[in-house]
């Protein structure tokens, strides 16, 4: 007597499984948990797209297995090697900033702090925002308590800075997500591609640790709001410019400080002898800074030096409508020299993620030696804030100042010209990498032929240079986009093409993706270029989870690549449709997608530059037929797809491939108890594997073994 599996056993093998479906060993369990719901069930099922699906389906899959006792063996067999999803140690994260030296005052919002995070758990999360002003301290505040408060969280830290460039690449919460789960030791293979699976498994991870979490400069409720958990143990800071409405949290409004407060701020950052120096100007420079610790700071090196104007008469606390931390941009910027009032000016025409010194010299037409000390002397006099990487960022209203000041001096012909200037560099710098990551991809922008891989001795590093600056790319798109630079939003999003493929990055690169789809569309309708960004767009939102999204964007790529007359990119648009519905388990649509796509290759003729492409791309199809037909049940002509795809493969010396297509044979002869063929596939591909360093695939392979061996007792 086969004892029955649970609801819930069933219903965690598949959340399981589809957790891992950002990778393409994740895809492959799948579409094996596909090929086994219609075995068992004896019909299509669409697959599920959430847990609430899962949880369905697990109900109509224990139903079968008690009528069935060789359903129940097959079932009991396939979650014995995926019902246990991940569940490796969870590391202690350590990713506060560190503490401002000098911290004043603040005692009322400390004390709130700690009334929060030690009162008696009542169900109701631990959140308090603390709001105000750009520069009043709330980062620091935050930042401080957590510092001092560090044995109250033993199992870490976790920190995010929200703002992003610009509210268009403001960090989602499935990015957050995202890094928060890789920081507590989930395998980037491993995080779900769906934002609620994310909050799940975030909030599952949490239950039982003691642990801060800090969302620095939020935008918006909707943007933490996936972020809480109500675990007694975890305290979560939110730092907003404003009151988040709708969010149910302790509300703390971060003062100005008062006068014997910013004094004392003063005398550490300046010493008592410096402020002892400026008793005639110190009222003014109280005045002029209005508590602001930013304005402060920037003030200390200046004591004596204030302008007359604030000490003589008229208005000054704010000075610039009632703004300190503008005014005492305004005084910062009166003391630079030319070349770092250009570069300061220039850089802050866009919301770049990170300044480096290229781009310094493309807005300013310094050498790159001379605009990297123009950015170190900004940093050192407070205009920019370096980042971990070694270059540096805008606070936004520091950049507001530096933008409207680029319209006053430079005029506004002048300024389109430095940020075309950096969407030129960043293209330049993007296509090259591009080329070197994917030698064997066929491109549709004219940059490719004219510059070509770049000097990149292997593809892996060009990912790396990439993948550095991803997200300054997407903020080149946005900027070409602004500036009605057409060909180059396209081309800039082409360029992206292999860290989106082979770094993941589909919710960083998304703004940029669908600015690139949109452009193309009202743009160039009807041409190669929109075939390429319609079906790039498609695959980041399959990637992401969101299936129907994407499935209008691959029928556009399909059109658009067809109006153009190219076959080729019309069969890999195809191609990509059929991949989608084997995700949906819509096996007889992706067969039809595989073959339609087949057909279209037949007709590149063999003057075409792409036609030596074709027959790798018909072995990719034979193989993707065979996957659809062993999602029908049909076995046999599946094995005969593969064993025309391996022996293309093997022909060809493409091993990875021909491993690939080893463990697809391996799992028809599992699907059919023919267990001693199946093991006999797996050691092939094991034996192949093995030398790529393919851990994810080797650990698919371990579990189907698995599985064989349970069916086969």
């Amino acid at each position: 007597m086969i004892e029955p599996l649970s609801l819930s056993a069933v219903a965690a093998a598949l959340g399981a499984v589809s957790a891992g479906v950002a990778n393409e060993v994740g895809k492959a369990a799948w579409e094996s948990a596909g090929a086994l719901v219609r075995r068992l069930v004896g019909r299509d099922v669409q697959a599920p797209s959430d847990s609430a699906g899962r949880d369905l389906l697990a109900g109509l899959l224990t139903e079968e297995a008690r009528r069935d006792p060789q359903r129940a063996r097959a079932l009991r067999a396939w979650v014995a090697s995926h019902g246990h999803g991940w569940a490796g140690p969870l590391g202690t994260p350590k990713l506060l900033p560190p503490s401002a030296r000098f911290f004043t005052d603040r005692r009322t919002a400390l004390a709130l702090l700690d009334r929060e995070a030690g009162r008696r758990h009542d169900g109701r999360p631990r959140v308090c925002v603390l709001c105000g002003p750009q520069g009043i301290g709330t980062s620091a505040l935050a930042i401080h308590w957590g510092s001092r408060e560090f044995h109250r969280f033993p199992d870490g830290q976790l920190y995010a800075d929200l703002s992003g460039g610009s509210l268009a690449t403001a960090p989602d919460p499935g990015t957050v997500l995202r890094r928060f789960l890789v920081s507590l030791g989930v395998p980037e293979a491993r995080v779900p591609p769906l934002v609620q699976d994310r909050v799940e498994l975030f909030r599952s991870l949490l239950a039982d640790r003691r642990l801060l979490v800090v969302l620095d400069h939020a935008q918006s409720a909707a943007q933490v709001r996936p972020l809480i958990t109500q675990a007694p143990g975890v305290v979560t800071l939110v730092t907003s410019r404003r009151p988040l409405l709708g969010l149910d949290a302790v509300a703390i409004a971060v003062e100005p400080l008062t006068d014997k407060d910013a004094k004392r701020l003063l005398t550490d950052l300046a010493g008592k002898a410096a402020l002892s120096a400026a008793r005639a100007t110190l009222p003014a420079v109280l005045e002029r800074c209005a508590g602001s610790p930013f304005a402060l700071r920037a003030a200390a090196p200046r004591l004596a030096s204030v302008p007359r104007q604030a000490v003589v008469g008229g208005r000054t606390r704010g000075d610039e409508g009632g703004d300190p931390v503008r005014t005492a941009v305004r005084d910062m910027v009166a003391d630079l020299g030319p070349d770092e009032g250009r570069v300061f000016r220039l850089c802050g025409l866009r919301p770049w993620p990170a300044v480096g010194p290229a781009v310094a010299a493309a807005v300013s037409g310094l050498t790159e030696e001379r605009a990297a000390e123009a950015l170190a002397n900004l940093a050192e006099r407070g205009l920019l804030e370096p980042t971990p990487a070694g270059r540096y960022r805008y606070r936004s209203t520091v950049r507001q100042c530096a933008e409207e000041e680029a319209a006053r001096v430079d005029g506004i012909a002048a300024c389109v010209g430095a940020v075309a200037r950096v969407v030129d560099c960043f293209l330049r710098f993007a296509v090259p990498a591009d080329f070197a990551a994917l030698p064997e991809r066929w491109h549709v922008g004219p940059l490719y032929d004219e510059l070509g891989p770049g000097r990149y001795e292997e593809p892996g590093q060009a990912v790396s240079a990439l993948l550095e600056e991803v997200e300054n790319l997407v903020e080149a798109v946005l900027a070409a986009e602004a500036i009605a630079a057409w060909d180059e939003v396209c081309q800039l999003v082409e360029a992206c093409w292999a860290v989106q493929l082979k770094a993941g990055c589909h919710e960083v690169l998304m703004p940029g993706l669908r600015a690139g789809a949109r452009v193309a569309e009202q743009r160039f309708p009807g041409t190669a270029m929109a075939g390429r960004m319609n079906v790039q767009l498609a695959f980041g939102l399959m990637e992401s989870g969101l299936l129907e999204e994407a499935e209008p964007f691959l029928i556009a790529g399909v059109s658009a690549f067809e109006r153009a007359g190219h076959r080729l990119g019309q069969a890999a648009a195809v191609e990509a449709l059929g991949l989608l519905r084997l995700r949906q388990w819509r096996w007889q649509p992706a067969y039809d997608c595989f073959e339609e796509a087949d057909r279209l290759l037949g007709s590149v003729g063999p003057d075409d530059k792409r036609a030596r492409d074709v027959p790798r791309a018909a072995a990719l199809l034979k193989r993707h037929r065979g996957r659809a037909l062993r999602g029908l049940g049909e076995f046999d002509r599946a094995r005969t797809w593969f064993d025309e795809a391996l022996a293309y493969f093997r022909d060809s010396g493409d091993d990875y491939n021909a491993a690939r297509t080893l463990t697809n044979l391996a799992e028809t002869w599992a699907d059919t108890g023919r267990t001693e063929e199946a093991l006999a596939r797996i050691g092939e591909a094991e034996a192949i594997l093995s030398r790529h360093q393919a851990d994810l695939h080797l650990r698919y392979l371990t579990e189907l073994r698995e599985r064989c061996l349970t069916e086969r007792a």
